[in-house]
């Protein structure tokens, strides 16, 4: 989940006023508010999980499809940004590797065996709408 720091004014504004809608029951004009703070290029989890429980009351299942792809898309290229960083200095850097190897958690490839959340939580998901489909 995206720090308070990185988030704009009208992103926070537009999940508040979401969250409002939402309690009055009002899902369509809650969904226009959430879909407005995921066009932000941060990741940000709250958003994208609102926006696919609130198509799956409505029983869009295709406009859920989409924000679930949308949301891997996002958090794939935030991990994928954040990993190339780096910064830290060439052995810290190998040693880290070497654990990763070892540990399991990469392949020998160097490629990650698992999905960080919440990738392989919408993963799981995307499964299940797929087959409502």
């Amino acid at each position: 989940m995206a720090n308070h720091e990185t988030l704009t004014i009208s992103h926070i504004n537009n999940i508040q006023l979401a969250r409002e809608e939402e309690a009055k029951g009002n899902l369509k004009q809650a969904a226009k508010y959430y879909e407005a703070a995921t066009k932000d290029e941060r990741p940000d989890e709250l958003p994208f999980n609102r926006l696919m429980i609130i198509y799956r009351k409505l029983k869009q299942y295709k406009d859920e499809l989409r924000v679930i792809n949308k949301g891997i898309r996002r958090f794939e290229e935030f991990y994928r940004k954040s990993s190339a960083k780096g910064g830290k200095g060439k052995k810290l850097s190998d040693l880290s590797e070497a654990f990763m190897k070892s540990s399991g958690l990469k392949d020998r490839k160097g490629n990650l065996v698992y999905q960080p959340e919440p990738i392989a939580k919408w993963s799981k998901r995307k499964s299940v709408v797929e087959k409502k489909i």
